[in-house]
């Protein structure tokens, strides 16, 4: 939390405010869209050192702020929305991206070279298992996965086999994973990347947080250097905008900031804008959110057609998964998958029949949307690797939203008995065949 007048605020109260002042900008109360491509500088001296900071070739000086340049370096609007997501995370410094592929992949870009060694959490969003697998190839990039179940010395045994441990320069983690809530030990991950660090050869430590948003846990506090979430998702959370985020200590994100300038993948003032007005109402979309999700989750488990419910809040208690659950989080969150009795043709006809939820991918937004993991975003994961994770023709991912959780129950309802009548119907004609 940050002080205001000597009084601690709570992020969810700076959210309106923070990182802007009206007098800026005539009094505006928010902050206008800065619709400019360039800045004018007062001197030409003021032009070189702005130059100097932003193109990395010298230290930003303890009291000096880098001043505006030109909108692919910064901007206002850019400035402002970083400045007030470092509330969240507690972090130093943020860089926004225009997707949070284009997070992921700079991330991946910046602290990657050929040669060098991935470590990475097994599942991960569907695109960037595709960057992982098809793209790091061709940069002579090694990629060794792990999963939910291996432990420290699993993990540490598998890459010292590779005889590359001394390559090792980046652990990459998605917890929960998308699309089956699988945790990873944020803290057992930093034991692995020290275990092969040394002052040579640092190992970074990137969480992709996006499944639980900047409310539900923070892995900077937990070991992490880096937090990447996709913003289209919850901070954005109302499906309609693009973008991605970085956060982390000043030197590893001005790095990021540093390749970001280059490639070019800044977001537009017009999307800052839009994430600025998202963010002053993060926190009661997410609390009412989480709300409906418990719910609908108990009455999941309930229902005769789903066999089983991945959702955080129903882990059971004692269990390894729930101790950890309770160390890295806050809430059980809003996002839950379930198998459904039968396979892809019974998975199909139950979001064929949904009408109130959004037969759509993304998560994170107002409107409660369903998908179809295996046909869809991770469609291009490996069949085999699909099939041992959990990805199954019979799972569905489910997004829950802000509508009232009693109408959400009674779409999943009706729609899980239709299937049911299907299915009877099936059996009737085989049985007369």
């Amino acid at each position: 939390m940050k002080k205001h007048h000597d009084h601690q605020c709570a992020p969810e109260s700076l959210m309106m405010s923070h990182g802007y002042e009206p007098e800026w900008s005539e009094g505006a109360i928010k902050s206008p869209i800065f619709q400019t491509s360039t800045f004018v500088f007062q001197t030409a001296e003021e032009g070189k050192a702005f130059f100097e900071v932003a193109y990395g070739l010298r230290h930003q000086a303890q009291e000096e702020k880098l001043g505006l340049i030109y909108s692919r370096i910064n901007n206002p609007n850019l400035e402002i929305l970083e400045t007030r997501l470092c509330l969240w995370d507690q972090a130093e410094d943020c860089a926004v991206f225009e997707s949070g592929m284009s997070a992921i992949s700079t991330v991946l870009l910046e602290f990657l070279k050929p040669g060098d060694v991935l470590l990475y959490s097994n599942p991960v969003y569907g695109g960037t298992d595709h960057f992982i697998h098809h793209l790091l190839p061709q940069l002579g990039v090694t990629a060794i996965a792990f999963n939910e179940e291996d432990h420290y010395q699993d993990i540490v045994d598998r890459v010292a086999a590779t005889g590359k441990g001394d390559r090792l320069k980046l652990v990459y983690v998605e917890t929960p994973a998308n699309p089956t809530n699988a945790l990873i030990d944020i803290a057992m991950c930093r034991k692995v990347a020290d275990h092969f660090a040394s002052d040579e050869n640092p190992v970074h430590l990137a969480v992709d947080n996006t499944y639980m948003g900047p409310l539900w846990s923070h892995p900077l506090q937990l070991g992490a250097d880096l937090v990447i979430y996709s913003a289209t998702k919850y901070i954005g959370g109302h499906s309609d905008l693009i973008a991605g985020a970085v956060l982390g200590n000043a030197a590893t994100i001005k790095r990021i900031k540093v390749l970001r300038t280059f490639l070019g993948n800044m977001s537009s003032p017009n999307t800052c804008w839009l994430l600025l007005r998202s963010l002053e109402t993060l926190k009661v979309r997410m609390e009412r959110q989480q709300q409906n999700a418990e719910e609908i989750a108990t009455f999941l488990q309930e229902h005769p057609m789903v066999e089983k419910v991945y959702y955080l809040g129903l882990l059971p208690k004692g269990s390894e998964a729930y101790e950890l659950y309770k160390r890295q989080y806050t809430s059980p969150g809003a996002m839950i998958s379930f198998a459904i009795k039968g396979g892809e043709a019974e998975a199909f006809k139950f979001l064929n029949e949904l009408r109130l939820f959004q037969l759509a991918v993304s998560l994170g937004s107002t409107e409660s949307l369903a998908q179809h993991p295996a046909s869809m975003t991770h469609i291009g994961v490996d069949p085999a690797t699909r099939q041992r994770l959990g990805i199954t023709d019979k799972l569905v991912r489910l997004s829950i939203g802000v509508e009232n959780v009693n109408d959400l129950c009674w779409d999943l309802g009706q729609a899980l008995d239709h299937v049911a009548t299907k299915m009877a119907e099936k059996e009737v004609e085989e049985e007369v065949v």
